[in-house]
This record gives structure tokens, C-alpha cells and sequence, in this order.
């Protein structure tokens, strides 16, 4: 919690609460899915929460926003984005259903009231959501295609809809045919060694 209280300092205690939560939850929660490397369970705050936290350092959601996490596998970087913007609307959406199970109760043990999880492929979802989120998600043509321009066409952030995607390691090949794509290295919030390699990749998208 301190490396969170660290970057956010203007956390409710609402927040710090349910942040805190998060270990024990995830802990007995890995114990039986794995949500995340078992390896990284000790480092939770860093490699997962905070990591998935640097899109709040890239955009603050608007109240009303609505996003579709995809590929959202243990609840990131859903569950702590629905946790820092309480009055956005969180959509986390993985195909594999243990996952979804695990992911919606943990949305109920945080009393997260503006997150829901779908069991689905997004293709077969007709979702019109501002923006897409995603973590470590295969490419970024797989995850447009999957996408296929179902935005919605109401702007009303401080940057145009579209899919901000968290990666890491050298994107030339993956961005070479993206020329819209914008690359902020997530070193520019956080500045801890870990953060040195990894990315968040933004791509507006209209109707």
C-alpha cells in the first residue's frame, strides 16, 4: 500500500480499503486459479496494481466513461482502474470462464458497484464502450481486430476514444504499421527498475 500511497496521495479511505484488500483476496484466490504468476503474488502492489495504475497516470476518467477491459484474465488493469475511478463503468471481459468467476467475486468482496465481469470473446459482444483497456494482450492488430471500430462516437475525455494498452520489451515491429499509435514509456509516472521496459501504448479510434 505504501508504493500506491506513494504515487496517489489523494486516495479516500474507501480506496485505501479496498486496495488493501487485494492481497489477502488474490492470495486465496491464486490458491486455487491461477490469476496471476505464483511467483509474483509477494510483489502484487508493484507488478500488477501499480502497473496497471499508470493508465491513471495517463488519463483520468471522466465521471460516465465507459471501458471494456479485454482480456482481463486476473482483473487487470480493470479491477484497480474501477477502484481509482469510482464513477466510470468498468467492463472485464476474458473468455475463460474460471477467470470470470474469479474476477467477479473479487468485484464483490470490494463492493466494486460500477465493474461488472463477462465470460465472452469480445467479438461476440456488441460493446460501444470510450475506451478499451488492455495488459499484455497479444498484438496490437489482433486486439483492433477484435475491436473493429465499436467506439462510441461520443468524446468527452481529454483524449480520443480508443485502446490504451499496457506492454513491454521493443514494439518496433508490433507498432511499425500504427503510425497512431502513441508510445509513453511508464517510467515518465513510476521509478521503480521494473517499470524500465514497459509501455503505455494509446490508439484513437472512431466509428
Amino acid at each position: 500500500m505504501n508504493l500506491l500511497k506513494k504515487y496517489f496521495s489523494n486516495l479516500t479511505p474507501e480506496q485505501i480499503e479496498q486496495f488493501s484488500k487485494l492481497q489477502s483476496i488474490y492470495t486465496d484466490w491464486n490458491s486455487k486459479v491461477n490469476l496471476i504468476s505464483r511467483k509474483d503474488i509477494d510483489e502484487l502492489y508493484l507488478k500488477h496494481v501499480l502497473h496497471s495504475l499508470a493508465i491513471a497516470k495517463y488519463i483520468q476518467f471522466q465521471d460516465n466513461t465507459e471501458i471494456v477491459d479485454l482480456g482481463t484474465g486476473g482483473g487487470f488493469p480493470g479491477i484497480p482502474l474501477a477502484i481509482m475511478f469510482p464513477k466510470a463503468k468498468f467492463t472485464l471481459v476474458d473468455s475463460i470462464g474460471k477467470k470470470i468467476t474469479a474476477v467477479q467475486d473479487i468485484i464483490d468482496q470490494l463492493n466494486l458497484k460500477n465493474a461488472t465481469a463477462i465470460n465472452d470473446r469480445l467479438e461476440n459482444l456488441n460493446l460501444n464502450p470510450h475506451f478499451y483497456t488492455s495488459r499484455a494482450v497479444s498484438q496490437l492488430k489482433d486486439q483492433l481486430s477484435w475491436i473493429n471500430n465499436n467506439i462510441s462516437s461520443n468524446n468527452f475525455n481529454q483524449i480520443k476514444n480508443g485502446l490504451i494498452s499496457l506492454k513491454g520489451g521493443d514494439l518496433t515491429d508490433e507498432l511499425c504499421d500504427f503510425p497512431k499509435a502513441e508510445t509513453t514509456p511508464i517510467v515518465k509516472y513510476f521509478d521503480e527498475p521494473f517499470f524500465e521496459s514497459k509501455f503505455v501504448i494509446y490508439h484513437p479510434l472512431s466509428k
